[in-house]
């Protein structure tokens, strides 16, 4: 059911630290998304690294990317083999994300994963539009973290699909720790006929 599609959201620990937890979950509750899961945590370097390898070719993938990237730029890339260069990607997002505390959510509702990527922004903030998460509260860019052989700090990581969105949800929640509830608003946005609003 479409209406009870749900994401995975993890404020990073850039976004902990600068005091933003409350300004990203208004942002999304107030389209009319709803927390089913919350929880604050110190992620172990394991947990990271298994995050980000749910899918088996995704460190060859962010290797390729980076490559290409380094070439439109016009530099030369630390390595031509993508598996060497996206496990230096790993290791950097390993480094950042067990930094400090984190807050990962599950959030629900109608194109919950799609949603939730339009209002965070694109996954380098300097050209995320105004308006988004990242447009507004961020100014890193891909440039500043490659010179600073860094990853970059873009606050959220939100899934990018509805199969990313599931394997992600199973790897940081028990279905024991996700709340089944009932918000009032949900009659307004999903009813079909508005049953109800008058006595």
């Amino acid at each position: 059911m479409i209406s009870k599609q749900r994401t995975l959201v993890i404020i990073k620990p850039d976004g902990v630290q600068r005091s933003l937890i409350g300004e990203i979950i208004k942002r999304y509750e107030r389209v009319g998304l709803k927390l089913i899961g919350i929880k604050m945590m110190v992620p172990e370097k394991k947990q990271v690294k298994g995050h980000y390898t749910l899918n088996p070719s995704w460190v060859r993938n962010v290797g390729e990317k980076a490559i290409e990237s380094y070439k439109k730029k016009g530099e030369k890339p630390p390595s031509e083999n993508p598996e060497e260069v996206g496990e230096k990607v790993l290791e950097n997002l390993q480094g950042y994300m067990t930094s400090g505390p984190v807050i990962v959510m599950v959030w629900q509702g109608a194109h919950a994963v799609e949603v939730i990527r339009k209002i965070t922004g694109g996954t380098e903030p300097r050209s995320s539009d105004v308006g988004t998460v990242r447009g507004d509260f961020v100014l890193d860019s891909y440039s500043m973290a490659d010179t600073d052989n860094r990853a970059i700090r873009n606050i959220i990581h939100a899934s990018g699909s509805d199969d990313e969105a599931e394997k992600e949800i199973e790897h940081w929640f028990t279905e024991g720790e996700l709340t089944n509830y009932r918000l009032v608003q949900e009659q307004i946005m999903y009813d079909v006929n508005l049953d109800g609003i008058l006595e």
